[in-house]
């Protein structure tokens, strides 16, 4: 059996026997959807944007991918810790399918995570413009969560304690979320955040998502797309050049 699906259905299987993360993934989601969502809503509607709910939806969506994605990190480190990560790497298998199967597992948790919250989301009243663009809109779920996952493995192989993990969250992951334009329009924006923005990998995942989901776009999907599958091969060779230098 290959050593990658073996890892990868060692990452399903410990989500699927953790019941206390799939519930706590939904609350930040839900939090963010009925605070934000309501609260600015009239706001929103006020400014000539419409429904705040129907834009916001799709930057949640990408929230919880990222968030999921990224503390895959962390998941690494506790093996690392608890000695499963040794008995891994000590097995007759290359360590770049160990590294595989490992971001591939986070990233379909993190797909997983994403569903949940988009069935939120229409629980309290998102709705798609187009039906037949889900499909488009999974793919791009799917790149996100590639590439964070990808990202938090990196991490986790350079990093030897959760405590220095919890930092990289802090002063890495939050901007990334928070320049990704999830929660405000990317158009008029000032010349320096623009530029800040355009540098931000996440905000390409969330402009692919609002065009497929709502049919809002900035940069397009041909541009979106280049730039995950760019960042995510970028960031799987970084994570399995610093994943192989792990001393066991």
């Amino acid at each position: 059996m290959s050593v990658i699906y073996i890892m990868w259905l060692r990452e399903l299987k410990r989500y699927v026997r953790s019941r206390a993360q799939i519930v706590a993934s939904l609350g930040q989601p839900i939090l963010y959807l009925v605070a934000l969502g309501y609260g600015l809503s009239p706001v929103f509607q006020k400014a000539g944007q419409g429904n705040y709910i129907q834009f916001v939806a799709p930057g949640i969506i990408g929230m919880t991918i990222l968030f999921s994605a990224v503390f895959s990190g962390a998941g690494l480190l506790w093996d690392r810790q608890f000695g499963f990560l040794k008995e891994t790497l000590v097995a007759p298998a290359p360590r770049i399918q160990v590294m595989l199967g490992r971001t591939l597992g986070a990233a379909t948790v993190a797909v997983i995570q994403g569903l949940l919250v988009a069935i939120v989301c229409l629980l309290v009243g998102f709705r798609p413009s187009d039906l037949s663009m889900i499909p488009i809109a999974l793919v791009f779920m799917l790149l996100i969560a590639s590439l964070f996952a990808a990202l938090g493995t990196a991490i986790g192989s350079a990093l030897q304690n959760i405590q220095g993990f919890q930092m990289i969250m802090s002063f890495l992951v939050m901007p990334i979320f928070f320049l990704s334009g999830a929660l405000y329009p990317l158009r008029n924006l000032p010349t320096v955040l623009g530029v800040v923005v355009r540098l931000d990998p996440l905000a390409y995942g969330i402009d692919g998502l609002r065009t497929a989901l709502i049919a809002n776009s900035v940069y397009g999907f041909t541009i979106d797309a280049i730039v995950l599958v760019l960042g995510a091969t970028l960031v799987l060779f970084i994570g399995n050049r610093l994943f192989s230098k792990i001393q066991v």
